[in-house]
C-alpha cells in the first residue's frame, strides 16, 4: 500500500502512478515504476495532481523545491499515460 501526496488516500501501488526524483535531482513520472531513485505516488486522477502541487506533496516527499515547470511537464506525461 502507497499514500498519494495528493489526496492523502492508501492505495495498492498498482492502482497509482509513480513519480521519481532520481539521483541527479530530475523529477520525472516513472511509467515502469522500477526505475532508480526516490518514488512517490499519485492516484492516478488530474484532481491528486493538483491537490500535489497545492499543498506541496512532491516537494516534502522529495525534500526539494519543485519548480511549477516540472508540474507543468508531469500535467503532460500524466495526460499522455493516464486516460481520465
Amino acid at each position: 500500500m502507497r499514500q498519494c501526496v495528493g489526496c492523502g488516500e492508501m492505495k495498492n501501488k498498482k492502482e497509482m502512478m509513480r513519480v521519481l526524483k532520481t539521483s541527479e535531482g530530475e523529477v520525472l513520472l516513472d511509467t515502469t515504476g522500477r526505475k532508480n531513485g526516490r518514488g512517490a505516488y499519485l492516484c492516478m486522477t488530474k484532481e491528486c495532481l493538483f491537490k500535489a502541487r497545492k499543498n506541496k506533496g512532491l516537494a516534502r516527499s522529495f525534500k526539494m523545491n519543485i519548480p511549477d515547470e516540472i508540474y507543468d511537464r508531469l500535467e503532460k506525461e500524466f495526460e499522455e499515460n493516464v486516460q481520465g
